[in-house]
């Protein structure tokens, strides 16, 4: 083989591998800035692209790993990489010591959601993005927590998340970067606080037993007394009842026996007229009678002693046995 054809061989195989070394392939979600000759030239789209070696070369950037053990414990490495992620990522912040509005020191981390929606901004804009994100999150938090007091952080987490996000957002939005959401993970008080907090509900729990329970005797002590109540006055109804009843039968009673004395006074009145006898005789003659009988009927009784006119009585008694009604002859 002569010395042409061996350099043309030369030649054509690094054009070769000049010509394949420029085809990149790029994932679906991912991209590349690529610089020629040091200045920006264009963002790669998924599939594939041609770089011309040496003239194009892709901008490296910083990435954050997290690498997690056996035992559960994680670490945090930074490395250098060509590859912009545009999926949505998240980082999980280590804790970190924040003080609330009451001066109370509480251990805090979170967990921050975020997107890559300009590559070119979070290159050129912006050193060491994930560094830049997490020293940014760490400050808003302190920030955002030190206006709290510590009920309040402990109850107001979504409270917390919006705000965190919002001011996140607006802060990186200059490096190309959109925070979905911010979750915090753990709040966690100190021992002592936790110790008192605790105490605080337990009283707080025994607190609302005293009061269902003496709510409890209260709806008892009102439910006997209405029935109570409802028992005194049916008793009292039926004693009204009873008495009207009792006063309507004595009223039934006396019309009815007045209405017989008036009948037999009237018998007698017309019987009186009809023999044309004295009615002072008469009346005499009925108290006599009454009277002898009221002194025949005792038990020691056994001799009666009459007066010398009452012959006379008696004798006007025989005549007006015909004049008597029939009960009085009785």
């Amino acid at each position: 083989m002569s010395l042409n054809v061996l350099i043309f061989v030369i030649i054509a195989i690094i054009a070769v591998i000049y010509v394949l070394k420029g085809f990149k392939i790029v994932p679906q979600s991912e991209t590349r800035v690529v610089e020629r000759l040091g200045r920006y030239d264009r963002t790669l789209q998924s599939g594939i692209n041609y770089l011309l070696p040496i003239i194009d070369r892709a901008r490296e950037v910083v990435v954050r790993d997290e690498i997690k053990y056996a035992d559960g414990s994680k670490s945090v490495i930074m490395r250098t990489t060509s590859r912009i992620d545009l999926r949505e990522q998240v980082y999980d912040f280590d804790k970190q010591s924040v003080i609330t509005k009451d001066n109370v020191t509480t251990t805090i981390n979170a967990l921050l959601y975020f997107q890559i929606v300009d590559p070119v901004k979070s290159v050129y804009e912006i050193d060491n993005l994930p560094n830049a994100i997490e020293k940014l999150t760490q400050t808003t938090l302190r920030n955002v927590i030190g206006e709290l007091e510590l009920d309040e952080t402990l109850t107001s987490r979504d409270t917390i998340n919006s705000k965190l996000r919002i001011v996140l957002d607006e802060a990186t939005n200059k490096w190309g970067v959109k925070v979905n959401r911010v979750e915090l993970q753990d709040i966690t008080p100190p021992e002592s606080v936790r110790r008192a907090m605790e105490q605080q509900m337990q009283a707080e729990r025994e607190r609302r037993a005293k009061v269902l329970e003496a709510r409890g005797q209260k709806e008892a002590m009102i439910l006997e007394s209405e029935g109570v109540k409802e028992s005194q006055i049916n008793q009292a109804e039926a004693e009204r009842q009873t008495q009207i009843l009792k006063a309507q039968g004595e009223a039934d009673a006396k019309v009815l026996q007045a209405t017989a004395e008036a009948e037999a006074i009237r018998k007698v009145a017309e019987a009186i007229a009809e023999s044309k006898t004295d009615p002072a005789t008469y009346m005499l003659l009925m108290k006599y009678v009454e009277t002898l009988k009221e002194i025949g009927s005792g038990e020691q009784a056994k001799t009666i002693f009459l007066p010398f006119e009452a012959s006379n009585l008696v004798g006007a008694l025989g005549s007006l046995t015909e004049l008597l009604p029939k009960r009085d002859k009785e």
